[in-house]
């Protein structure tokens, strides 16, 4: 049977999708119970429609993307990597008005209307990474999961700090690794890329395998301990969010304070 996606989510995509930000979830305020029902709906059917596929052909464009926010604005940065030659093909931005107010564990429905919109203005890609989780997430479903599904493309969550789960330790030289586990269930694996410094956590968002999802990310590291994809996305946009409020970059590109739930993506 062929493959169908789930229908658009997000407005600017699919204006007549029933489940549109614009008419299912309010803008401001606290969430209403039966908005709150219809986020876990709406993640339920997309985690059903997360494919575990082996990663064939592998990626040579690989796209990353980073948010930060600026009063009730979301700003998304994307930049196209191209793996083997580890230059930069493409660089966007977007600027977006959240429609959802910031609710833990729901981040994907406030940031995906500006990851998707910025995604969208760069040359084809192959894959995604995503700077937050994928299937390491309370109810499987980070932005990685969000993007990857709407998309339909391979898509990866590369997180900062653990959202849920446990793990054993993890080896302190670079590549070393171990599952994270939410009781008997494998949803990711930490990962150490450089000696002595915190791992990332790393989990699928669509069409990839675990281990295939682990060698992407690595694939992509360089000297940094982020993949280069979602490193030069953070810095772009930093520096796009700097520019906007006329303030200063920290020096190694990373955003200004007052970012919220980064780790909760």
């Amino acid at each position: 049977m062929k493959y169908k996606p789930e229908p658009s989510l997000y407005h600017f995509t699919d204006p007549r999708s029933p489940f549109t930000l614009v008419n299912v979830f309010p803008r401001r305020g606290k969430i209403n119970p039966e908005t709150l029902a219809e986020w876990k709906r709406t993640q339920e059917r997309l985690r059903r429609q997360v494919r575990h596929d082996l990663l064939d052909p592998w990626p040579t464009l690989v796209a990353g993307v980073d948010c930060a926010f600026l009063g009730d604005d979301v700003l998304a940065a994307a930049v196209l990597w191209h793996v083997e030659e580890q230059r930069i093909v493409a660089e966007a931005v977007e600027r977006r008005k959240a429609d959802v107010p910031y609710i833990p564990g729901y981040l994907g429905f406030r940031e995906a209307p500006a990851v998707l919109a910025v995604l969208a203005k760069l040359p084809p890609f192959e894959a995604v990474l995503c700077d937050g989780q994928g299937v390491a997430h309370p109810r499987r479903c980070g932005l990685a999961v969000h993007v990857g599904v709407t998309l339909d493309k391979p898509a990866v969550g590369v997180a900062k700090s653990r959202l849920v789960g446990t793990h054993e330790p993890v080896g302190p030289t670079p590549r070393d690794h171990t599952p994270l586990l939410d009781g008997d269930e494998r949803i990711g694996t930490v990962v150490r890329t450089r000696l002595n410094v915190k791992p990332l956590y790393v989990s699928v968002g669509h069409r990839v395998r675990e281990r295939d999802a682990v060698a992407l990310v690595l694939a992509c590291q360089t000297r940094y301990r982020l993949p280069e994809p979602t490193r030069l996305a953070d810095k772009h946009v930093a520096r796009y969010k700097a520019d906007l409020v006329n303030l200063p970059t920290k020096k190694d590109g990373h955003r200004n304070p007052g970012r919220h739930g980064a780790n909760n993506r």
